[in-house]
């Protein structure tokens, strides 16, 4: 359960100081439905470009975002369904854009939910104090930019070897920027950092993407409804969904997946990996591609009991794959393949790790024979607006991208195989479970009877999770009452 505990006297100096900065915070029922947010706030919006370092941007946290720059107000989910003849599944699979949030990535939802407990409750002091991002990418720049928005000095840590883009932007954002030894899955690397920081740094208060459990209540309380949203608009007589396929990473997204299995019964989910870094499939290790799916570990947040499959992706294969959906020359190839203007207008808004869900979620419909009238989602976590210097360095490595290699490429991904799937029984969940024990208890400090309670008790402690979004909203409505006064 997320700590709602006041402390009264640092909350009223939190409501002064959004008081004179003119902060006024969203709920989760206003990012879960924009249709709530106040019409003088809709109003402001009309002017305030979509990255811009604006504190109306919260209300902005939403997959409801017109998909523009600048001025945008609120419609339907962002959505790309990708034809069955490029899948080659029967199966429609369909994956929400997080390229229209603030940032270009949805992970702004999980840090702005991971900060408004910690200020509504008064137990975090923006002006003594420097939320600490650990990330192996979208997070840290997530949590960088909330902070701006809510006038909280950051600092933002993730792996050395993340792409260009994401420094290059976060040293405009962040008061400072700590690069981790490593690539995308040196996860260990980022919770060393912050343990020195913890013992080192008495201003800094971290906020851990993998044990934070407003993650998970932001992705079940918004996420997992603009799925439902979405199939609402495009479910045709006998259709169903067949279920979620979400990257391991943090595990915040697969909260989108319990809200699935609680809403539509019958529903499946599925994690999905590097195989290059089988921590899932094989208690593995190593190294990936794959940006935005630190792996090594499992996370605190991460609800086994909820999990019916693991699906490994070969890193190769996403790498291949942004080349033909960006390249002039393999959209070309797609055109002259029968894909309208419209699809291919809308290939860039998956990054790399959006290439690799939707290859998960193509094995995840392979490997349980759906059929037309099953919806897989998933989430297109970024756009590859964030990976043009990879592929810059894809050309000066393979040479230049022709015709020859994208007609080999979507003949690749038409045939995608069901290999490297594991389907989890009862006791595969419980042994995954169980590797928490030596990162999070052993390493980290947890306590082991919380640890227990995610599992025994799992309705209670994941069903009480859910259920404090109600509460908080009540503790948000209050601060923002006092806030107008």
């Amino acid at each position: 359960m997320i700590d709602l505990k006041v402390e009264e006297k640092q909350r009223k100096k939190n409501i002064e100081r959004c008081r004179e900065k003119g902060i006024i915070l969203p709920t989760y029922a206003q990012m879960r439905d924009p249709s709530k947010v106040p019409e003088s706030i809709k109003k402001e919006l009309s002017g305030i470009g979509l990255w811009d370092v604006n504190p109306r941007n919260l209300f902005r946290v939403t997959w409801h975002n017109e998909p523009v720059e600048k001025g945008g107000k609120f419609g339907g989910v962002n959505f790309v369904e990708l034809p069955s003849s490029l899948t080659g599944t029967k199966a429609r699979i369909v994956g929400i854009s997080g390229k229209w949030f603030p940032t270009g990535a949805h992970k702004v939802g999980a840090a702005l939910s991971c900060l408004l407990p910690e200020l509504v409750t008064g137990r975090f002091d923006p002006t003594t104090k420097k939320a600490v991002w650990p990330s192996t990418g979208n997070y840290c720049r997530g949590g960088a930019y909330i902070s701006r928005l809510l006038s909280c000095p950051s600092v933002a840590i993730l792996p050395a070897g993340m792409s260009k883009e994401r420094f290059a932007w976060l040293k405009t954002m962040a008061e400072e920027v700590i690069a981790t030894p490593g690539c995308e899955s040196n996860v260990k690397e980022i919770f060393d950092k912050c343990i020195e920081l913890e013992r080192t740094r008495p201003d800094a208060v971290i906020f851990n993407q993998f044990d934070q459990l407003p993650n998970h209540l932001w992705h079940y309380s918004v996420t997992g409804p603009a799925m439902e949203e979405a199939f609402k608009a495009i479910a045709r007589p006998g259709d169903r969904i067949a279920g979620g396929v979400f990257s391991s990473g943090s595990a915040g997204t697969l909260g989108a997946g319990s809200y699935l299995r609680d809403s539509f019964p019958g529903a499946k989910v599925a994690v999905a990996e590097a195989l290059q870094c089988p921590t899932i499939l094989e208690n593995g290790f190593g190294d990936h591609r794959i940006e935005g799916i630190g792996d090594k570990h499992i996370p605190w947040i991460h609800n086994i009991r909820d999990t019916d499959a693991a699906v490994g992706v070969d890193d190769e294969l996403p790498i291949r794959l942004i080349r033909l959906f960006n390249d002039e020359a393999g959209k070309k190839v797609l055109a002259e393949s029968g894909y309208g203007p419209e699809l291919l207008s809308k290939l860039n808004w998956l990054g790399i790790s959006g290439v690799g869900n939707t290859l998960a979620a193509i094995k995840f419909a392979k490997y349980y024979e759906l059929d037309e009238h099953d919806v897989v989602f998933t989430v297109f976590t970024d756009s590859m607006d964030m990976y043009g210097s990879r592929l810059d360095e894809l050309n000066a490595e393979r040479g230049k991208y022709d015709q020859r290699q994208a007609d080999r490429d979507l003949d690749m991904l038409r045939g995608i195989q069901i290999d490297h799937v594991l389907e989890l029984s009862q006791m595969d969940k419980r042994r995954i479970h169980n590797l928490k024990y030596f990162s999070w208890i052993e390493q980290l400090g947890k306590q082991l009877p919380e640890l227990r309670a995610q599992w025994d008790d799992h309705r209670a402690y994941w069903g009480g999770l859910h259920a404090q979004a109600k509460a908080l909203d009540t503790m948000i409505e209050e601060f923002n009452a006092e806030v107008a006064r």
